[in-house]
């Protein structure tokens, strides 16, 4: 009779630890796919086909940039690219022999009298530059193989990337050739394991194999400008100068909460370092704090405000033009301004108020032959005293009043006493009733680029939450006026919006877009990002990254070129830029209590 085993099982003679120990997973059986079929020319892996070219043939002269279309080709790819240094003395006797052969070619070709062979010659001279280059140590020799496997999820699309890849690199003199019956080794040497199996070399000394670096695309790092922030690809720095850009212009998309303050804030520290004047309009009060670290300026413009914009204000024309073409821009803007005060202008309307505002500068003789610098500029209460003497004006002055004699009269009829002559200034109409925020904006907006026209400097123009701008078609059509005519006054503006819909469902949204060499797009909302994943052409991995990024996360454009960027701040600038509730509140418990212990 058998010997019963305590923890055998009888029936099977296995035990249950080894049942156990069948049923552990390594980590190749997580990773490794369902299946695996290899074709002579495909390799499918799961639900995936792949298919894995090499470089079999280059130009003779390779430009810096050659692979940076592959590098940001929209399409599943890996590339390897296998570098084996050469021994330079093999490399030398290597280089006297074909010297040798070819010498002796051309020597040939003259016995016979042949016409001299011009693919000789220039393969003559190559080999000798380089052998002097390699013999003084300039230079060093590899063989190089360049792989690229390509995914698909069947081989008509597979087919067509190949197609594209191959028209990329064809127009570059570079070919490309599938690994016939090779793919398992193929697939295996563009594997990260460090080997290389498919062993398809070329012979590269140092300068053409630094072509090939492939993260030229990725980096936005010039020797000039500030620090955007951290590129997410390859933690290397974002530096860029905006106003080396063909128009200085840039446009910030993001949600409520993402960062996008934070990061103009941070922007506006960084540009004041290199001598460039800062204006910001701010319709929340977020830059007070900034405007006061930096020994700016901070106007408050609201009803019950002491500061005053009168509209009517003449600039003393520059040297390339004459009183008559600033009363003219003057009179334009007037009309404008007028029609969003009153809410629109019939033709009739429009016509009583171009020739009402003529004769209100008549009406203190003011003409295009005097000198601005020492009028007194007509207020708005002169042009309802001309306006009242005219024909079929009641409706005029009905819509008029409530901004002379109403409870909105103390916003607009007063002479200027705003000085923006600062290195930072900010205006903020967060105080100012939404009904009057687009006539408070244009107006400021106005008054900004009256003073940019009269001196050329480095400014900068930001405009937070310009959604608002883009209600009204006429501040819609300045600011694209702005972004289209600043780049002639040294002027960049930064566009920041959270309403992605609202700025784009204007007629100028996309042209002031267009216009602007550099965008930031933050974390997204689920119900713009269609939308925004349109306009910018995003792929499918960038769209998602904007949904779920942190704060200060996102893309960074300028250009053709584009990276993932993280917004970093040192402590000194978090604590003066930061607009964390929380945190302003630490910040002014601290002031106060400083400023109790100093009494």
């Amino acid at each position: 009779m058998a010997e019963k085993k305590g923890f055998e099982n009888l029936n099977t003679g296995v035990l249950p630890s080894d049942i156990f120990e069948s049923t552990n997973l390594d980590m190749k059986d997580i990773l490794a796919p369902a299946a695996v079929d290899i074709t002579p020319k495909d390799i499918f892996i799961g639900d995936k086909i792949a298919r894995t070219l090499f470089v079999i043939s280059y130009p003779r002269f390779l430009s810096q940039d050659w692979f940076t279309p592959i590098i940001n080709l929209d399409k599943v790819f890996d590339v390897a690219i296998m570098i084996h240094p050469v021994q330079t003395e093999l490399a030398l006797r290597s280089f006297q022999k074909k010297v040798a052969e070819v010498q002796s070619q051309i020597n040939e070709r003259e016995r016979k009298g042949f016409v001299r062979d011009p693919v000789l010659d220039i393969a003559y001279q190559d080999l000798e530059g380089l052998r002097d280059k390699l013999q003084q140590a300039e230079e060093r020799l590899f063989d190089v193989g360049v792989y690229i496997t390509i995914y698909a999820n069947d081989r008509n699309e597979l087919d067509k990337v190949e197609s594209e890849l191959k028209s990329i690199l064809d127009a570059k003199l570079v070919y490309l050739k599938p690994a016939i019956f090779q793919q398992e080794q193929a697939y295996r040497s563009v594997l990260p394991l460090m080997t290389d199996e498919l062993e398809v070399h070329y012979k590269m000394n140092s300068a053409p194999l630094s072509s090939i670096f492939p993260f030229v695309s990725f980096d936005l790092t010039s020797d000039k400008g500030i620090l955007w922030g951290i590129n997410r690809h390859n933690a290397s720095l974002v530096l860029f100068d905006r106003f080396s850009m063909p128009n200085y212009n840039s446009v910030t998309f993001a949600v409520s909460g993402s960062g996008k303050s934070y990061s103009t804030k941070l922007e506006i520290i960084r540009t004041l370092m290199f001598d460039a004047d800062v204006i910001v309009i701010d319709p929340e009060q977020e830059y007070g704090f900034l405007a006061e670290a930096t020994g700016g300026r901070y106007f408050n413009i609201s009803l019950t405000s002491e500061h005053h914009i009168n509209p009517f204000d003449l600039p003393a024309p520059r040297e390339d033009e004459s009183g008559a073409d600033v009363l003219r821009s003057n009179i334009i803007f007037l009309v404008g301004l007028f029609r969003i005060m009153l809410g629109g202008l019939t033709p009739e309307e429009d016509s009583i108020i171009d020739r009402a505002i003529s004769e209100t500068y008549a009406l203190k003789d003011i003409t295009p032959d005097i000198n601005f610098a020492d009028i007194e500029p007509p207020l708005l209460s002169d042009f309802e005293i001309v306006l009242s003497g005219m024909n079929g004006t009641e409706s005029l002055l009905q819509r008029l009043e409530k901004y002379t004699r109403g409870t909105w009269s103390g916003f607009l009829n007063q002479p200027t006493n705003v000085d923006i002559t600062k290195r930072f200034t900010v205006f903020s109409v967060r105080n100012m009733e939404d009904e009057l925020k687009p006539v408070a904006v244009y107006i400021v907006t106005h008054h900004i680029w009256t003073a940019i026209r009269k001196e050329i400097r480095k400014r900068l123009l930001v405009v937070d939450e310009a959604w608002w701008m883009m209600k009204s078609e006429d501040t819609a059509s300045f600011l694209f006026g702005l972004a289209k005519r600043g780049r002639k006054y040294y002027l960049g503006i930064a566009t920041i919006t959270q309403d992605v819909n609202d700025f784009l469902r204007s007629p100028y949204g996309l042209p002031i877009l267009t216009n602007s060499s550099i965008q930031i797009l933050l974390k997204q909302s689920p119900t713009t990002i269609d939308l925004v994943q349109q306009t910018f052409h995003l792929t499918d991995e960038e769209k998602y990254l904007l949904l779920e990024s942190g704060v200060g996360e996102g893309l960074f454009f300028a250009g053709l070129k584009h990276v993932a960027i993280k917004v970093y701040a040192s402590y000194t600038e978090d604590q003066i830029v930061s607009s964390d509730p929380a945190q302003m509140l630490a910040i002014a418990k601290a002031k106060k209590e400083l400023a109790e212990a100093k009494g």
